[in-house]
């Protein structure tokens, strides 16, 4: 072998070792909440991946955003790394966990502001708690009960299955039930779409949804929903389990979801920073 050709298969093993360097991939699984994996979670995780990037690892993320339950259970069955959820799990999730030697451990990383929407032609310019609860569970159909307008109400809400519809249904409703004529959709974005088409619609959505075109919100007894003081506020969690270590790139996510990069993304969706 002559000296060039030792130098240029020196040359090629050494990108051989330097491409599989680079392209190191890890994969990080997040299952759960439409409010936070529609559009909060894929923003953090292409900023990250960028930033891996850099460090010459590829990261790969499998984001599904079906709802809070879906989260939770995919920590408690071990399919995700990391459960988004938009309430607290509830005892009888937590208990499942505990026989499976699962510890659902929440995370913080965000708040949200459930707010009441409205199409753009209605002449309302805000709305009472009572009204709210009146509308939802359907003690109230029309209406000419509330704004003086002719037209039977249409309600739209989330699916059993999301966090925000329990958390609503806490809040807003005292956990009474739902009107039975209530359609339930199975995101933010399908709710607002439905109201900014629906003269007669309400709904509610998270606030990185609101400005959806056709569409107003509502502020309740005079506080809009970005505000500390909003009576239909909650928590936003990432759900891990605390019996197992996370791998590396689980926890680097999730640090960097809390640190002042990831909570300039919380704000620039228009949730709440926990800072």
């Amino acid at each position: 072998m002559t000296k060039l050709s030792k130098i240029l298969k020196g040359t090629a093993l050494c990108a051989i070792a330097l491409s599989t360097s680079v392209f190191a991939a890890e994969k990080i699984v997040v299952k759960g909440s439409d409010t936070l994996g529609a559009k909060l979670v894929p923003q953090l995780a292409e900023e990250f991946k960028a930033m891996k990037a850099k460090d010459g690892v590829e990261v790969i993320f499998e984001i599904a955003a079906e709802g809070s339950s879906t989260g939770i259970a995919a920590v408690i069955d071990g399919t995700a790394d990391i459960g988004m959820a938009s309430r607290e799990a509830k005892t009888t999730e937590v208990s499942r966990g505990l026989v499976k030697g699962v510890k659902m451990e929440p995370i913080t990383v965000a708040k949200d502001g459930i707010a009441i929407i409205v199409n753009e032609g209605n002449p309302m310019e805000e709305i009472s708690a009572r009204e709210v609860e009146k509308i939802f569970t359907g003690a109230v159909v029309s209406w000419s009960s509330v704004n003086g307008t002719s037209g039977d109400i249409s309600i739209y809400t989330r699916n059993t299955s999301s966090g925000t519809y329990g958390a609503f249904q806490k809040m807003a409703m005292r956990n009474r039930d739902y009107a039975p004529s209530s359609q339930k959709m199975a995101g933010n974005e399908q709710i607002a779409s439905e109201v900014g088409t629906n003269e007669n619609g309400i709904g509610y959505v998270g606030l990185a949804y609101l400005g959806t075109k056709g569409t107003k919100v509502l502020p309740v007894d005079g506080v809009t929903p970005e505000k500390a003081d909003y009576k239909f506020s909650r928590p936003l969690y990432y759900y891990v389990d605390g019996n197992k270590e996370l791998s590396s790139i689980a926890q680097e996510f999730i640090d960097f979801t809390l640190s002042d990069a990831g909570q300039k993304i919380v704000k620039s969706v228009h949730f709440i920073t926990i800072k």
